[in-house]
């Protein structure tokens, strides 16, 4: 059987878009029992290619915990094509958690719903061989023991989230569990070599009374063989091209700008070299003036010493006039001469 590719945003968000099919792939890649899905509206983060080439679809799913109870959590999928900028995941991750929609009130308090982020990546990341990574969060004592008791907790829930990431690449037809089989359908080692708009399938290999993996199977059937839907997969081959081609004068772009900067890293080096002889030069300098500044000290301290001694000297010559002797006896008693007894009578 021929299936269109899910790996194209028009085809995924088709598929995406039947809340059955919705709930069986989350089911699968949560290993949870999610009974309902919602999803969040006006959510598709490329409805007007603004050259991104990351896909955004957000859920609420609703999940019937063991103990008969249901939880509300907030399922961010993001799906791209080519090697991205984790900042932009990253830029996603936080509009949801400042959106008041995923602000929940209970009888206690406002907390926001638990969250997990789903990454369906059409790139592998380095070394890593398993084709899907579950990254989940724990709490910790100062001694490193896990904290079971209250947990969990909506403040703590509020604030970190798990995360479940999918290496597209990595799907290599074999089937072991219930992820394997729903994310077989992705696996793009069955892309028809000729046309990578379809995938071929044996359908032999799936159960036929699975009605959900049927249904899947169906609605891409369905896509395949609809006009529209292949000209929204040519939209997106040459809108993908476009961004290769940017991204490779980029990387052209990004290697000579490592170039000037491993040059100009260089120049930084030969001036700082200079910089540290100059500032060698200055610490002489500044030790002479500060030695000069001693000296400075030295002989304002002596120039102050003499003020003082003018100023008594000066008082005592006022006081000696007043009581009736003249210049002359002032300055022999004093031992000065009669024009320094006139110049401190002046001052």
């Amino acid at each position: 059987m021929t299936i269109a590719n899910p790996i194209y945003d028009a085809v995924f968000k088709y598929l995406m878009e039947d809340k059955r099919i919705a709930r069986t792939i989350l089911s699968a890649l949560l290993k949870e029992n999610i009974i309902e899905v919602d999803m969040r509206p006006h959510e598709y983060s490329n409805g007007q290619r603004e050259l991104l080439s990351v896909f955004r679809i957000d859920f609420g799913a609703t999940i019937l915990k063991s103990d008969g109870s249901e939880e509300l959590i907030l399922v961010e999928l993001q799906k791209n094509w080519l090697p991205t900028e984790t900042l932009r995941f990253r830029q996603y991750v936080g509009s949801q958690y400042q959106d008041p929609r995923n602000i929940v009130e209970d009888s206690a308090d406002r907390h926001a719903l638990p969250m997990v982020t789903v990454y369906l990546l059409g790139h592998t990341l380095g070394d890593i061989e398993e084709p899907v990574l579950y990254v989940r969060h724990q709490s910790f004592d100062y001694n490193d023991r896990i904290v079971t008791k209250g947990m969990p907790n909506p403040f703590v829930e509020s604030l970190v989230h798990d995360s479940v990431i999918v290496q597209i690449p990595r799907l290599h037809g074999q089937i072991n569990n219930r992820l394997d089989e729903v994310l077989s359908v992705f696996d793009q080692t069955r892309a028809d070599k000729k046309n990578q708009h379809t995938l071929n399938f044996d359908d032999s290999v799936y159960d036929s009374s699975d009605s959900d993996m049927q249904r899947i199977l169906y609605r891409l059937t369905a896509a395949a063989a609809d006009i529209d839907m292949r000209q929204d997969m040519m939209v997106e081959d040459e809108y993908y091209s476009i961004i290769k081609e940017q991204e490779s004068k980029l990387y052209y772009g990004e290697r000579k700008m490592a170039e000037m900067n491993a040059q100009l890293a260089e120049m930084d080096g030969q001036l700082a070299e200079k910089d540290s002889q100059l500032a060698e030069k200055d610490g002489q300098l500044a030790e002479k003036d500060g030695q000069l500044a001693e000296k400075d000290g030295q002989l304002a301290e002596k120039d102050g010493q003499l003020a003082e001694k003018d100023g008594q000297l000066q008082i005592t010559i006022k006081l000696l006039l007043k009581m009736g002797q003249s210049e002359e006896s002032i300055a022999e008693s004093l031992g000065i001469s009669p024009d320094e007894v006139k110049r401190q009578c002046r001052d």
